[in-house]
């Protein structure tokens, strides 16, 4: 009875929490299975950043209860944010849940297993750490392509945004020894892969005491840079308050540490942004996008926005519109505001703008951001980009996709290139999403 089936949602941090989860328990004799239906444990790793994402949870286990006839002996259990947030709660709403186990206890999931099979009770581990980053575990490469690979470098945050529940079920900030961090990427290489994606809730805030100082973000990525020129570098997620012109020097002096920058606005407006305790206002946030645009002219620069958040006017989602205009992002990932428990938001705000209003104003965004998004990649025509190849095109086996240093998707014709090769590509046409290519043959 040592099957284990893992479902992951949300965040990169949460698929790298799988891997490690996977680690934890192949040691203990467990098998890790593709099939539901081999599973003797379902493990579903959760996100809570949203209602819909915890719907989407909910709707899952009403599915599993199929699987669960046919197989009585099958144990479902939630792991990650939603667990830490919903903790006991969670195993008396959804009767077929057995445990529930957050983001600082995967180290007891094999004692808990054994206890709800043997004992035939529920579980469910939730205490948050200060010290737990995991960094002597080394993580299973689940559903790996061999090619790219996730290193977590910290957990948690305490920047307190007020519509964010991160703080709650992730706990407090903890970097990791940078020694380990280097090690892992040095594995990785050795191991063939191509990129290393350095994770955090808010990576440029990392920070290591240590006799001859300390190490912070700039020096981690500078460290990890050096192991090869041929891996390259990419790091998930900037918070604009701690983006350096230290870091943007060593980015800009490292061919393998990948010209893009993710950089959440939330909004153009500083009194939403002081509402959302952003710790910048629209003035700050435009001096980092200079910084950006003066060190590394061809960074990409891609983003996150809430619309509609407490109090929101219509000037100000008009100030969301022109921050866009400003920028002129590559990317974005654009949300209209849902008020999660226990956040500073649902305690001491009012969530008053009506949702047919968010919605309108997140279409308009999502209008003028799709509109930015083909202008910006219609320049992108005529040039010749190195791309790491990934693999097949969805749409057809003859053509091939792959990611440039500014992590925008190219897809090309296939010829004799296999994933994991390095080959020039020209531009030669464009949708709003996705670059179209031909291979330089010299």
């Amino acid at each position: 009875m040592k099957n284990i089936y893992i479902e992951t949602y949300g965040c990169q941090m949460n698929f790298a929490d799988s891997e490690i989860v996977a680690s934890l328990l192949k040691k203990e004799g467990y098998e890790l299975v593709t099939e539901i239906a081999e599973a003797d444990y379902v493990l579903i790793n959760t996100c809570a950043i949203r209602d819909n994402a915890e719907q989407r949870i909910r709707k899952r286990l009403r599915e599993l209860r199929a699987q669960q006839a046919r197989h009585s002996q099958m144990r479902i259990g939630i792991l990650g944010c939603m667990a830490e947030r919903l903790q006991s709660q969670l195993m008396v709403e959804e009767e077929n849940v057995s445990f529930v186990v957050g983001p600082d206890a995967y180290r007891r999931l094999p004692e808990i297993l054994a206890r709800v099979r043997q004992l035939g009770v529920k579980a469910a581990e939730t205490e948050l750490s200060t010290t737990e980053t995991y960094d002597d575990i080394e993580p299973v490469r689940l559903g790996s392509n061999g090619i790219s690979a996730y290193i977590s470098i910290m957990r948690g945050c305490q920047n307190y945004c007020a519509y964010c529940v991160v703080p709650y079920t992730r706990g407090r900030e903890r970097s990791r020894d940078p020694e380990t961090i280097v090690a892992e990427a040095r594995s990785l290489c050795e191991q063939g892969y191509k990129e290393v994606t350095l994770l955090g809730q808010n990576v440029n805030s990392y920070r290591w005491k240590c006799d001859g100082g300390e190490v912070g973000f700039a020096e981690l990525m500078e460290r990890v840079a050096e192991i090869s020129p041929t891996m390259r570098v990419r790091f998930a997620t900037s918070h604009p308050k701690d983006l350096s012109d230290r870091l943007l020097e060593v980015m800009s002096r490292h061919d393998n540490i990948c010209k893009c920058i993710h950089l959440p606005v939330q909004s153009g407006s500083d009194r939403m942004l002081k509402l959302m305790n952003r710790h910048y206002d629209s003035a700050w946030y435009l001096d980092r996008i200079a910084a950006i645009r003066r060190y590394m002219p061809d960074c990409s620069i891609t983003t996150d926005v809430i619309a509609g958040f407490c109090t929101e006017t219509e000037e100000e989602h008009r100030m969301t519109l022109e921050m866009f205009s400003k920028v002129r992002y590559d990317y974005a990932y654009m949300f209209k505001f849902s008020m999660r428990p226990n956040t500073y938001a649902e305690k001491h705000l009012k969530d008053d703008v009506p949702d047919e209003v968010k919605t309108r104003r997140l279409e308009e965004i999502i209008a003028l951001q799709g509109q930015i998004a083909l202008e910006n990649n219609r320049r992108e025509v005529g040039k010749v980009y190195e791309v790491l190849v990934e693999g097949e095109s969805h749409r057809s086996k003859e053509r091939l996709f792959g990611r440039n240093s500014q992590n925008k998707v190219i897809v090309f014709d296939r010829h004799e290139v296999q994933p994991g090769m390095y080959v020039r590509v020209r531009v030669v046409d464009c949708t709003a999403a996705t670059l179209l290519g031909e291979l330089c043959t010299q």
